[in-house]
């Protein structure tokens, strides 16, 4: 395997965006610091040949020059690094007029300042629309050789030289070129720094969505727990304590005792489930397996021994409630190990449906049966109650009390899991909840 990093794609738009802007930055302070080289080379000849006449003139205007130019350059440092700044930028113009006015007049006094007009040509380029930067540059190219023609003793009649046009000639071409490139780096870094600042928010907003989906999500599935088994729990206990009541006041203390030792395993399964939930662990019902089942229920399969639990808890809470309810188990095929959330969602809907069977069914009989068959396991819980009208049950949205969320958690779990799950009922003929799930990887000789 190759282990170099990989780049995405904002990565690689932030490296060539940050490549380009150093590009730039050594560009621009190569641009200052020239301006500033030539502008002191002026000085100082001005300086070295003693100051006459008009060459206090100029070392003013050079002074003035310096400190104007030093200005602009600072205001569009300090604003690129903070925006919140002074944006001289909408002034740029009138600066590159006001340091183009000051350096033709210091051309006029001193033919060693036509040399800043290199430095201005990459200014022109990058200031002014390239329409009005070019014919900028030809003017400025024409202004230093008649600068240059003047000071070589042009006004007394000498002849205009070949380097006197070849030079400041070679030196704009050279100027344009290097500006055009300068340029169209300059909107090349813009638009990558636009699409990395675009790719930035894209993904911003993908990081939000999904974290609103996975709350949702994980909002719909601790609903599905919470009614699948503490509201079924203390549905419990809350039958089961009047079940105890009613005997303490019958003066039956024995009935009474065995409910309330129901109703204490309840809450202590109760108190196990919301454990788990913080933990993400498997259902209590599911890691349990105790040493009485062991002789009855063969430990290779802990759903086998939990759905066994499941049928004679609810005898026994049929039984507390008064009423005569027979919970069978079957099991059909060979078990095999299943994932737990197969495991969690099998017994999660034996759980469910039995509780409505002994709350509103009124049944007599119910009948869990689980199938293991190669392909699929299902999974069919049948009570011969009063059975309802499976078109006509009421959304569990618009019950004011929230109950009548059984079915819609079952459907979404065995959803999530590809499987299906169909209910065949009708007043006063029973029902029966039938659910399959398909196994990714069939074991061999376990075929149907």
């Amino acid at each position: 395997m190759d282990d170099k990093p990989r780049s995405t794609p904002a990565g690689t738009a932030t490296a060539g965006t940050t490549q380009a802007a150093v590009i730039l930055r050594v560009l621009r302070v190569c641009l200052h610091s020239g301006f500033a080289l030539l502008l002191l080379v002026a000085v100082l000849r001005l300086l070295g040949t003693g100051l006459q006449g008009t060459d206090w003139l100029a070392l003013g205007l050079a002074l003035i020059l310096a400190a104007l130019y030093l200005l602009g350059t600072v205001l569009e440092k300090r604003h690129s690094a903070d925006p919140s700044r002074f944006d001289p930028r909408p002034y740029s113009q009138l600066w590159l007029g006001a340091v183009c006015l000051l350096w033709l007049l210091l051309i006029w006094v001193s033919a060693d300042f036509v040399w800043l007009a290199f430095p201005l040509f990459f200014l022109q380029l990058h200031v002014l629309a390239l329409r009005l930067a070019l014919p900028a540059i030809a003017l400025s190219t024409v202004l230093v050789i008649i600068a240059l023609w003047f000071h070589k003793g042009g006004a007394d009649g000498g002849a205009l030289q070949l380097p006197m046009v070849l030079g400041p000639a070679f030196g704009a071409a050279f100027a344009v070129v290097t500006g055009l490139g300068y340029r169209a780096l300059y909107v090349e870094a813009e638009n990558q720094r636009s699409a990395a600042e675009e790719l930035r928010r894209t993904r911003a907003e993908l990081a939000r969505s999904q974290h609103d989906a996975g709350t949702l999500e994980e909002r719909a599935r601790l609903a599905r727990e919470i009614h699948d088994t503490l509201a079924q729990g203390f549905s419990s206990i809350l039958l089961m304590g009047r079940a105890a009541e009613s005997s303490l006041d019958d003066g039956d203390t024995a009935t009474a005792r065995g409910r309330l030792r129901t109703v204490q395993e309840t809450a202590s399964t109760n108190l196990a489930e919301a454990r788990n939930f913080v933990r993400g662990l498997q259902p209590p019902a599911l890691a349990e397996n105790p040493a009485e089942n062991l002789a009855e229920n063969p430990p290779q399969d802990p759903l086998v021994n939990s759905l066994h639990r499941l049928c004679d808890k609810t005898e026994t809470e049929a039984a507390a409630r008064g009423t005569r309810l027979r919970c069978r188990f079957d099991l059909e095929g060979t078990p095999v190990e299943l994932p737990n959330p197969y495991s969690t969602t099998l017994l999660r809907a034996a759980q469910a449906s039995l509780a409505n069977v002994w709350v509103h069914a009124s049944a007599g009989t119910a009948v869990v049966t689980l199938s293991f068959l190669g392909s699929e396991v299902a999974m069919d819980i049948y009570d011969d109650g009063a059975g309802f009208d499976p078109a006509q049950v009421t959304d569990a949205a618009r019950r004011p009390d929230g109950s009548g969320y059984g079915l819609k958690s079952l459907q979404e779990r065995v959803t999530a899991l590809h499987g299906s799950l169909d209910i065949e009922s009708a007043p006063g003929e029973g029902t029966v909840v039938a659910i399959r799930l398909p196994l990714a990887d069939p074991p061999a000789g376990n075929e149907p």
